[in-house]
Parts: C-alpha cells; sequence; structure tokens
C-alpha cells in the first residue's frame, strides 16, 4: 500500500501577504526573464527560496541555497509564513479555462512514504536527467523541505476523497491566488478526523502515478538515502521518508493533458520528405490565401484525436504539413505499452530510424517552436497530439518510462501554496 499521511504545512500568512504576488510556478518553467518578474512581484516570493538567483562572489558559505535556507527561517520566524501545529491534508483546487471551457482541476496534498520506484504502489511514467535532480538535492539539503509537491495521479471510482472537496470547494478557502494566466489556486486545511481517516482508508489499496515532478521524487529518495546513510533514520518514519504530493482522481473531470512540440536538426544529406512518404501519407497545408498563424491552426486540426498523426514545419520550405500513418508495419523494439504511443513512434521510429535525428529541444506552445526553429540552427519542428491519461496507467503499470516531456499537465500547481518541513 502507498503510504498517506497528513502533515503539518507551512503556508504564507493570509494577514501579511497576498499569495498572488507570493507564489509561482514550478522552477522548471520560470524563465530568466520570469524569475525577475517573480523577485520584483514581492520581497516574499517563493521564488528566493525554491529558485534563487546565483551570484558572481557565491562559494561554498555564501550561495542561493543558503539564502534560501535564510529566507525560509526568517519568514518563518517574521510571521509571514506560518507552521500548522496540527497535521491536516490539504485540499487544492484550480479553476482555469482552456479552449472555451471552465474546469476545476482538484485534489489533496498530503505526505506520502517514500519507496524505490517500481517496487510497490508509487509508478514513474517519464525517463529524467541528472543535472535537475541535483539543483532538487540542494534545497532538500539546506532548506529540510519540499518547497514544491509532486503531482501524482490515482484511480477511484468511489471518490471518497473527491466528495469531501466537493463540499469543502463551497466554502472560504485559506489561501486563494491568482496565476499570470487569471486562473484561481485556491487551498482549504481538511482538518476534521472523520475525513482524514476517510481519505486514509480510501488510499490504503490504491496505486499512485506520478505526472509532474519525476526529478522531485528521485531527489527525494537520494535524500532519504543520504540521512539513511547518517544514521539518522531510526524507526523508518522520520519526516524525510516523506515526500509532499498532491494527489489527483483521474476519475474526476478537469485534468487535462498538453503536448509538447520537437524541434529538430536534421542531417542535410536526408530528404525529409522522401524518408517519410514511405511511411506517411504528407498533406501539405496550402499557403494560399491564408496566414502563417492559419496554416498552423489547420495543421493542429487535421491531426486533432488521430492515431499517429503528427504535424510538421520545414524552416526551408516555410510550410506545414501533417503526417499521417498509412499502415506500412513499424518495426520498434520497444515492449507493448509503449509501441503504440505517438512519442514512441516520434523518438524512436522516426527520428532514431529513419532521420538519425541526435539533437531536439523541447517547446510547449506551437508558434514559440517555429520562431525558435527559423533562429536556427534547426530545420524542422514536429507537433504532437497529447498523451492520453489512460496510455500513462498502462505504461506505468507496466514498470516502463517514456521519453522525457512525453506529458505536459494544465495547469502547472503553484509553488508556495503549501510546504512540507522536515
Amino acid at each position: 500500500m502507498a503510504e498517506i499521511i497528513p502533515f503539518r504545512g507551512i503556508l504564507y500568512n493570509p494577514e501579511k501577504v497576498d499569495a498572488s504576488l507570493t507564489t509561482a510556478p514550478p522552477y522548471d518553467i520560470v524563465t530568466p526573464e520570469f524569475k525577475e518578474e517573480l523577485y520584483k512581484k514581492d520581497p516574499h516570493n517563493i521564488i528566493r527560496i525554491d529558485f534563487g538567483k546565483d551570484s558572481d562572489s557565491d562559494g561554498e558559505l555564501e550561495n542561493r541555497y543558503t539564502r534560501a535556507a535564510g529566507f525560509l527561517a526568517d519568514w518563518l520566524r517574521e510571521g509571514t509564513l506560518l507552521h500548522d501545529t496540527e497535521p491536516y491534508f490539504y485540499f487544492y483546487e484550480i479553476s482555469y479555462e482552456i479552449k472555451g471551457r471552465r474546469l476545476n482541476t482538484r485534489g489533496f496534498l498530503a505526505a506520502v512514504k517514500l519507496e524505490e520506484l517500481g517496487s510497490g504502489k508509487i509508478h514513474p511514467h517519464e525517463m529524467t536527467y541528472s543535472k535537475p535532480k541535483s539543483d532538487r538535492l540542494n534545497i532538500l539539503r539546506y532548506c529540510d523541505a519540499n518547497t514544491s509537491p509532486i503531482y501524482s495521479l490515482y484511480s477511484s471510482m468511489e471518490r471518497a476523497a473527491s466528495s469531501i472537496q466537493d463540499d469543502l470547494s463551497g466554502t472560504a478557502p485559506f489561501i486563494e491566488a491568482g496565476d499570470r494566466d487569471g486562473f484561481r489556486h485556491r487551498l482549504w486545511r481538511i482538518s476534521d478526523r472523520a475525513s482524514i481517516d476517510k481519505i486514509r482508508k480510501e488510499m490504503s489499496d490504491k496505486d499512485v502515478f506520478i505526472a509532474d515532478g519525476h526529478h522531485r521524487y528521485e531527489t527525494a529518495l537520494a535524500f532519504q538515502k543520504e540521512m539513511q546513510g547518517k544514521g539518522l533514520s531510526k524507526t523508518g518514519n522520520e519526516p524525510f521518508n516523506y515526500a509532499l504530493m498532491f494527489l489527483c482522481n483521474m476519475e474526476d473531470e478537469g485534468l487535462t493533458l498538453l503536448p509538447t512540440h520537437r524541434i529538430v536538426e536534421i542531417n542535410s544529406d536526408i530528404n525529409i520528405k522522401e524518408v517519410l512518404k514511405k511511411y506517411f501519407k504528407l498533406q501539405k497545408i496550402s499557403s494560399a490565401e491564408t496566414t502563417e498563424e492559419q496554416a498552423r491552426h489547420k495543421m493542429l486540426q487535421s491531426m486533432e484525436g488521430k492515431v499517429h498523426s503528427f504535424g510538421m514545419f520545414l524552416v526551408n520550405t516555410g510550410s506545414y504539413y501533417t503526417l499521417s500513418f498509412n499502415g506500412t508495419g513499424i518495426e520498434m523494439d520497444l515492449p507493448e505499452c509503449l509501441k503504440t504511443l505517438d512519442v514512441s513512434v516520434l523518438h524512436k521510429f522516426v527520428f532514431e530510424d529513419l532521420l538519425k535525428i541526435g539533437h531536439y529541444e523541447y517547446e510547449m506552445d506551437p508558434e514559440t517552436a517555429v520562431n525558435r526553429a527559423k533562429k536556427g540552427p534547426f530545420e524542422a519542428v514536429f507537433f504532437l497530439n497529447p498523451t492520453k491519461i489512460h496510455d500513462l496507467k498502462e505504461v506505468a503499470l507496466a514498470g516502463q518510462r517514456m521519453p522525457p516531456k512525453s506529458t505536459y499537465f494544465y495547469p502547472k500547481l503553484l509553488t508556495g501554496m503549501v510546504m512540507y518541513k522536515f
């Protein structure tokens, strides 16, 4: 079973600060320019702790991690941050709009006992890189806290926790914040024992799927090993044996997955269209009497919801295409659960086997991806449909991992709504 417990959260004091000014998006989507904006928003913005600035004079005794620990201690001491005296679960709701639809993503925050991935009830679905994990490990070492939650999913048709959240959503939240997109983030304490016991009982036999935050989970495991190596794990229930997670029922409405597109460099000796024609029907989006934006929109619409259908922009022609799989056999040395995924077909078959692509970068926004490609040294952009929740679950339960950036859960949780201090 995945062990899930309430915890004593650290929260911004709504009587002293405006959470809209002190919270921030996850560190991995904060650009250097946006980091400057966050610094200017409020002297107590969480960015100073979670993803602070480096200085030319930094050394072992003074650096952005020591400053992060100092900010956390100072803000607790002055009352800008409050450390709850009792353990709670925390209900978190995001109200947002996408493609003209108003939706709510709901879940609860808990401390979840760490276990080696693949050994029990907690399942990853994506590959990770080492550099971000090193940065996150230093945050844990200096701050002794999870400053941002791991976004996770579970499946429950009973909806016990969801029904508690339904009731709470009609009451005033403890914290409310707006993000740069105008979405509302609200947080409540779940304090009564009956509700806490009900949630723990529901989760006692559930699998937990890491949706967003693989680096943070693997970093938490590395930190746990460091603490064990120092002889600090006496009972196995010390706070560092747990990680802060947001747990969302995938059976509820409101979850949105978006694709991440690929900007690629291609060997100039390869004729992209000729190579792809054998396996895909290429349809050029007519540019006559249409703007580039309209052509791009038409391409994205034409591939929507279709299996193994991709979009493509070629820099040398300035043209958009749709690629539709023609049924020709695709041979890939992959487990069955990965073979059917668009992202696997694109990475393993198109990039590796057909086009021999060695370098590609990621971009969420289609227009930004095209503009980056035009500036070089890229030759093309490949566009994907979003991965399905069901596919994520199947891959994770099979103990496999998708390529990096296979899923993008939208919108992102705000860092600073609640923290977990060891």
